[in-house]
Parts: C-alpha cells; sequence; structure tokens
C-alpha cells in the first residue's frame, strides 16, 4: 500500500497555503511532515482526511481497499479531542466506534452477536490506552493527558490502514509516550502507515517531510 501525493496545492481564506507539494508513504513507514507554525501541516492531514478540498494536485491511496475512498481508510487524529464531557469514558468511544463502523478485529469477526464484539472492541481498545479502569467516568473528569488517551483508544476501535496525526503526543506524559510509540509500531507492523504532523520526536523511526520554508 503507497499513498501518494502530487502537485498538491491549497488555498485558504485567500491565501496558497500549499503549492506544488510532493510527498508518498508506503506500509509500515511513518511520514514525519515538519515546518513552522502556519506552514500548512493541518491542512495536509485535512486534505488527506478529506476534511478540505484540494485547490490542485492529486492524493491517491494505492493498494487499498477498491470500494473504499481513501478518507474511509484514513483516521484523523486533530489537535482537539472530539470527546463529549458528559457521556462516560465508554459512552463516548462507543459512540465513535459505531459512527466509523467498519469490521471487527481478525480474531472475533466471525462472532455472531456483533454487538459483542463491539463491546470486546471497546473494552480492549480502553486497556491498551490504560483506561479501562475509568471507563464509567465522565469525560469530563479525565485529565488532559487521559483525553488524549481516549481520543488514540478510537484509533483502535475500528481498523483503517492510513493514521493522519496532528501533534499526537501533545499532553501525553513519558508513559503516555511510550504507550503510543508501541501502539503505533504494532499498527506498521500490521501494514499501517502513518503520517504525522509534529514539532517534537514522535520517538519512532520515521521519514521527514519538512515544508513552510523556502531557500
Amino acid at each position: 500500500m503507497r499513498l501518494l501525493g502530487r502537485g498538491v496545492r491549497c488555498v485558504r481564506g485567500g491565501r496558497e497555503v500549499l503549492s506544488g507539494l510532493d510527498f508518498e508513504a508506503s506500509s509500515g513507514e511513518v511520514l514525519a511532515v515538519t515546518g513552522p507554525n502556519g506552514s500548512g501541516k493541518t491542512s495536509l492531514l485535512r486534505i488527506i482526511a478529506g476534511l478540505l478540498a484540494l485547490a490542485g494536485g492529486s492524493v491517491e491511496l494505492e493498494g487499498g481497499g477498491d470500494e473504499l475512498t481513501l478518507p474511509d481508510q484514513a483516521h484523523y487524529l486533530g489537535h482537539r479531542d472530539a470527546m463529549k464531557p458528559a457521556l462516560s469514558v465508554h459512552e463516548n468511544l462507543s459512540f465513535w466506534r459505531d459512527f466509523l463502523g467498519g469490521e471487527a478485529v481478525d480474531a472475533k469477526k466471525n462472532l455472531v452477536n456483533d454487538s459483542l464484539v463491539s463491546e470486546s472492541l471497546i473494552n480492549d481498545s480502553l486497556a491498551a490506552v490504560g483506561l479501562d479502569h475509568a471507563a464509567h467516568l465522565p469525560a469530563a473528569y479525565l485529565s488532559a493527558g487521559q483525553r488524549r488517551r481516549l481520543s488514540i483508544a478510537r484509533l483502535l476501535v475500528t481498523r483503517r490502514p492510513v493514521w493522519l496525526l496532528d501533534e499526537p503526543t501533545s499532553a501525553l506524559d513519558a508513559a503516555g509516550q511510550a504507550l503510543f510509540v508501541r501502539l503505533m509500531s504494532e499498527h506498521l507492523a500490521r501494514g499501517g502507515l502513518i503520517i504525522a504532523a509534529t514539532h517534537a520526536p514522535l520517538g519512532i523511526e520515521s521519514r521527514e517531510l519538512r515544508i513552510g520554508e523556502t531557500s
């Protein structure tokens, strides 16, 4: 699987943010998008996710699902944690599981009762990010780092091969960062790819795409 961008152009608010940008990332690879504030890192991720329209060029996923669009095969983890404070941790993740849809984990997808599959996936995902003990708590009670962990759990409840991560380690402590490195490594080992906009080291081997600078 390979994600290709050719001549990518983005215009926001009448200002050209990206122009003639080429990039690519393959299965098992992390592409770290770096550059100064306002250089278009977030805009690039949102274009790939289908949240912003291209002003020019193309972005294509080769080797993905034939009947699925690129956004259907991508997770977008933005700056905001996208959780409802009044809902519990479990309820928030249950909403995202239902909203995102997709197949269950391979080992469980042959179970007859889909609700049991979904429940197991939610519980497993919360355990993977260290929030199983807080499943019943309202999301409003979580710390900033715990909210980030809950957002990361969204990447796990539905399998999608492309992870688009915007400053993914923000608010995470050292233990949280180490946990996220492990989750990224497991995703890559399954053939996934990651494009991450970041100002800080990700803690995992990556190739850099530097944007927003002129010679």
